[in-house]
């Protein structure tokens, strides 16, 4: 397994209100979708070299939060600042890793072809191309399998290939939306393995999660319902707190303490 050490990106533009710790920063963002108010008042800050988990059921807006994260999406208000820059920016696109909820593949062609044209598009050479191509394979187990056609992968391949695409470029910040979804559990062990061994090196990474063992593996964690943030802290902390024997408990008692309108 390779030892890249990574460098914190710093803030480049410096807003003077920004604290420079911090690798994210929301600001009172709001999402709709026409009349449908998606996210509210979301206020969260992530710091360099951490790994957050972003938990709640489906359809509580944590994919469209991170789209937003990672500048593919646009906030209707509020602010978010990524390695110091206001998002969304273009050329702050190959910094971030984007890991998306459903395989943007393209299935006509092997793996290794996915991973070198991601590759040129994020501006690598061709020796870094065939490096990190070798090391990503390795990573998600799919190096026996790198000149099948994407199109013979089962879920799970498909899932592995989309981390592998995500982290190619070696970014400073990786958005991973559901990743380990339809993986098997050894390899999903190995993944954490890897993601713990990135933030160590100061990568900052958000995982969105609607498992409860797997927000657990994270530094700290954001509880998301209905649209709103509703808790956040270590596992440890949110549930000492308020008492509650495991993570999935304390989801639940935050949950109802939120008013759903």
């Amino acid at each position: 397994m390779r030892e890249t050490i990574f460098r914190r990106v710093k803030l480049s533009e410096n807003p003077p209100d920004i604290d420079s710790s911090k690798c994210i920063i929301v600001r009172n963002v709001n999402k709709f979708f026409g009349s449908k108010h998606v996210l509210k008042d979301i206020n969260w800050e992530i710091p360099y070299g951490k790994i957050y988990g972003l938990l709640g059921p489906s359809g509580c807006g944590k994919t469209t939060m991170v789209k937003i994260i990672a500048g593919i999406l646009e906030a209707t208000s509020g602010e978010i600042y990524v390695l110091g820059q206001k998002m969304p920016k273009l050329s702050l696109m190959n910094k971030i890793g984007y890991m998306a909820q459903s395989d943007a593949l393209y299935v006509s062609l092997t793996a290794k072809e996915n991973l070198h044209f991601f590759g040129t598009i994020y501006g690598m050479s061709k020796a870094e191309i065939k490096r990190r191509t070798e090391e990503t394979a390795e990573l998600v187990n799919l190096s026996a399998d790198l000149n099948k056609p994407v199109q013979v992968f089962s879920g799970g391949m498909k899932r592995r290939l989309s981390l592998a695409m995500a982290i190619m470029h070696d970014p400073p910040v990786l958005v991973l939306d559901e990743p380990t979804v339809g993986i098997d559990p050894l390899l999903r062990k190995n993944i954490w393995e890897e993601l713990n061994k990135l933030a160590a090196q100061g990568v900052t990474i958000i995982v969105t999660t609607h498992v409860m063992d797997e927000a657990d593996k994270c530094h700290s964690i954001a509880l998301m319902r209905n649209g709103r943030l509703i808790a956040q802290g270590t596992s440890r902390e949110l549930q000492d707190k308020i008492g509650a024997r495991s993570l999935e408990e304390a989801f639940i008692y935050y949950g109802g303490q939120q008013d759903e309108s």
